[in-house]
């Protein structure tokens, strides 16, 4: 099966080098891959000097990382929309971009649309756990959810969970601020109930100092709170790497004791790098659209584009939609 994948190369910080190599970096490790460049011709690479399976697509203009989403029915010829146009107009199998989330959301609906009984698409990613990882969503898409909504996003779990992480019947735990089934908010009470009548596979409330544990497969919660998770855990990580490493070099019996455990270091730092994973699948929609840290570099465009491979491979939105029938016939 070739993959046909549509790169927004002008979204993100380090664009569109970054984009470029990351891209051409994954072209080279996979023939059976087919990458649009989608962008501004005279900032990308001659089309003559590049590979056989790596082309362009002209756009024009760009979406800014913190422009109005209401300029993107205006700039049609923005590289976000031309790549989700492509997806649509099946011309790829996939769009993958790091620039602006509200941007790529947006196209994604109004040009692909949502599976039917999903009412908001949701970003997921797979946070790093003990057992090897958990879907924590949404991180961003949303700001607030309506317990229905709870209901939808853990069933959207369920399937990357099964998908990106091979669990066949996924745990799933509802983010909040203590375990009984009275806390937090009355829309996570209410949500609490659903999930617990759904038939899913529900263990209950889940407090945030347990989700490094990995007891449950998927944790849904609020774009607002996944995102401030996420971000906090991504710090906190990042800080303890560098306290270690200046406890580590502090002296010369440090060092060698170091020298011991460092393999060991290595491994956790990789399993706790977001770089590894490429990017979120946005959730619910009618095609694969891969969103990437807006500070994406090459290597983790490298990654996201085999993350993209897996999830068309796996027929990932097909498994989806499937899910998403029985689940809403039943009902």
């Amino acid at each position: 099966m070739t993959v046909r994948i549509a790169v927004d190369a002008m979204g993100g910080d380090l664009a569109p080098e970054a984009l470029v190599q990351g891209a051409l970096k994954a072209a080279a490790a996979n023939k059976n891959i087919q990458i649009v460049l989608v962008g501004q011709p005279e900032k990308l690479p001659a089309e003559d000097s590049l590979p056989q399976n790596v082309t362009i697509e002209p756009a024009t203009a760009v979406m800014g990382m913190d422009e109005s989403v209401e300029n993107l029915r205006k700039k049609r010829d923005s590289s976000i929309w031309v790549a989700t146009k492509m997806v649509k107009e099946d011309r790829a199998d996939a769009v993958l971009s790091a620039g602006s989330t509200g941007a790529q959301m947006a196209a994604a609906l109004l040009l692909l649309g949502r599976i039917p009984g999903i009412t908001r698409p949701a970003i997921c990613t797979v946070f790093p756990t003990v057992k090897g990882g958990a879907v924590l969503l949404d991180i961003g898409a949303n700001l607030e959810l309506e317990a229905e909504q709870y209901v939808q996003f853990a069933l959207l779990g369920k399937v990357a969970a099964k998908t990106l992480l091979k669990r066949e019947n996924p745990t799933i735990g509802l983010l909040n601020n203590g375990t009984e089934e009275n806390k937090g908010p009355d829309k996570l009470v209410e949500a609490h109930k659903l999930l617990k009548d759904s038939g899913l596979n529900f263990i209950g409330n889940y407090e945030a100092r347990e989700i490094m544990s990995g007891r449950a497969d998927v944790i849904v919660t609020d774009g607002f709170t996944g995102n401030a998770v996420l971000k906090a855990s991504e710090g906190l990580a990042k800080t303890l790497m560098s306290m270690l490493k200046e406890e580590f070099t502090a002296s010369l019996t440090r060092k060698m004791g170091a020298a011991l455990v460092m393999p060991g270091l290595k491994n956790i730092k990789q399993m706790m790098d977001y770089k590894q994973y490429g990017g979120a699948p946005l959730l619910g929609v009618n095609g694969i659209s891969l969103v990437c840290h807006g500070s994406s570099d090459a290597e983790t465009i490298f990654h996201a584009v085999n993350q993209v491979v897996n999830l068309r491979e796996s027929n990932f939105v097909e498994q989806l939609r499937a899910e998403a029938e029985g689940f809403f016939e039943q009902e």
